[in-house]
């Protein structure tokens, strides 16, 4: 088992980099996560970890498979730098984003597009309601909160181990899915029918938009259909991932 004790060394930094900066973990195509639910999901998923780090005093539970796993040992003020929450657990992981093929790609066929949603903690809750209501990919399309902040893997609680999420262009990924005979559900108001009026489907791609102006006119041009939920009360509007968990449980057909 490695250990560490110095706030200067070179792996640390790295760490912290990923809690605090987009570039760090887009460059090297990883993120750090924190607390022991958020790594006993990692375990579960093969080749997710590269180092489980281990603040002094801090133990592996009972009955967690660790074959393999490189183990980092670090003392308080390691923790204390790499840490992102106010009472720390002291266990914490490096992990890699996952990678998707062309071949995945082609059995997606319960698609979540994101397009321009700021909030981290939105996009955490869509990426874990995704996965609860048993869709196969969220797409991220430009504009959106980094998927592997450490505030979006919070709101996630794990799901990132579920449910594959890939970034890109949502103009490309609508021609994609139409190509493949996927209906394209776009929200907002305009020539909108409301949510109920449409079915339950085994294939389909939603389309939620940014928490101030929505779905971009651009994307909702090639929607096959443009969906609103009613407002019963005073609200003008809902949270946006309140708003997804509503439609996707409507739209998914068990």
């Amino acid at each position: 088992m490695k250990r560490i004790e110095s706030t200067q060394n070179s792996l640390v930094k790295h760490w912290k980099k990923l809690v605090t900066t987009r570039k760090e973990r887009d460059k090297s195509e990883e993120f750090l996560i924190e607390g022991f639910h958020l790594v006993e999901e990692a375990l579960k998923k093969e080749g997710a970890i590269v180092a489980l780090i281990l603040r002094d005093g801090v133990e592996i539970p009972h009955g967690w498979s660790i074959e393999g796993v490189h183990i980092v040992e670090v003392n308080q003020a390691v923790a204390n730098e790499i840490s992102e929450t106010e009472h720390s657990q002291g266990i914490f992981a490096q992990c890699r984003q996952p990678k998707h093929s062309e071949d995945e790609f082609a059995s997606w066929k319960k698609v979540l597009m994101i397009d321009a949603v700021q909030d981290p903690g939105n996009v955490g809750t869509m990426i874990r309601t995704a996965d609860a209501a048993g869709i196969d990919a969220v797409i991220l399309g430009k504009g959106s909160a980094d998927p592997y902040s450490p505030k979006t893997v919070r709101s996630a609680q794990g799901s990132h181990f579920n449910i594959p999420i890939v970034k890109g262009s949502l103009m490309e990924w609508v021609g994609r899915v139409k190509e493949a005979g996927i209906e394209v559900i776009g929200t907002g108001l305009q020539n909108a029918v409301n949510h109920s009026d449409v079915d339950p489907q085994t294939e389909f791609a939603l389309i939620v938009g940014n928490e101030g102006s929505g779905v971009a006119p651009e994307l909702l041009d090639q929607a096959d259909k443009i969906v609103k939920i009613p407002m019963y009360g005073k609200a003008e509007s809902l949270n946006v991932a309140v708003a997804t968990g509503i439609l996707l449980y409507a739209y998914v057909k068990r």
